[in-house]
């Protein structure tokens, strides 16, 4: 799906009378509402690197940039909104939304740590050949997750740091990352 029809698909779960699970579950259901306002939000307001978009825009042949991603997932509508606004400067790439739990669970094939962690984006070339992968949070977010998981942080308490390190970090990280794996692309 494009990134015009994953964003509709936002609207559908949340004017479902009778939603399917996991969003017959209110506490879901309100992680689709906050992440599509999240993901507005970022579309509306966030700033691109700029050698992010030169590199981008150096890209000379066609590629598949695949977002595997699942409209409850908070990391993913802190990140997502970036790569979109990213790959929208160059008409070559193609962006391509997949949910994790749904056909064709391209997420088995790329896993973090043996889990099916997401949002997951995976650069491939013109015939399909993948190229790069990068997800499911930026380095410095995970150290944070990580740490908070060692302490033994409550479930809510994390997700209200995590919630603030995007806050904080406004794309900043996420966007650094694209740019390496863009760099090392290029340097082949």
């Amino acid at each position: 799906m494009n990134a015009n029809t994953y964003q509709q698909l936002f609207i559908s779960i949340l004017t479902d009378p009778a939603p399917l699970s996991p969003y017959n579950n209110p506490t879901y259901m309100n992680y689709v509402k906050l992440n599509q306002r999240r993901i507005e939000r970022w579309l509306k307001h966030g700033v691109l690197n700029p050698e992010l978009i030169a590199a981008v825009q150096r890209i000379d042949k066609p590629q598949t940039w695949t977002i595997i991603s699942e409209a409850w997932c908070g990391d993913a509508a802190h990140t997502q909104p970036f790569i979109q606004m990213v790959a929208e400067k160059n008409a070559l790439i193609t962006l391509d939304y997949q949910l994790r739990d749904s056909p064709p669970f391209l997420i088995e094939s790329h896993l973090t740590n043996g889990k099916k962690a997401i949002p997951k984006l995976v650069i491939s070339d013109g015939q399909g050949n993948e190229l790069a992968s990068w997800g499911s949070r930026p380095a410095q977010c995970q150290a944070l997750f990580y740490e908070l998981v060692a302490a033994h942080v409550p479930h809510d308490d994390k997700e209200i740091a995590i919630q603030k390190w995007y806050n904080e970090d406004k794309g900043v990280s996420v966007q650094l990352e694209l740019l390496t794996i863009l760099e090392k692309l290029e340097a082949f």
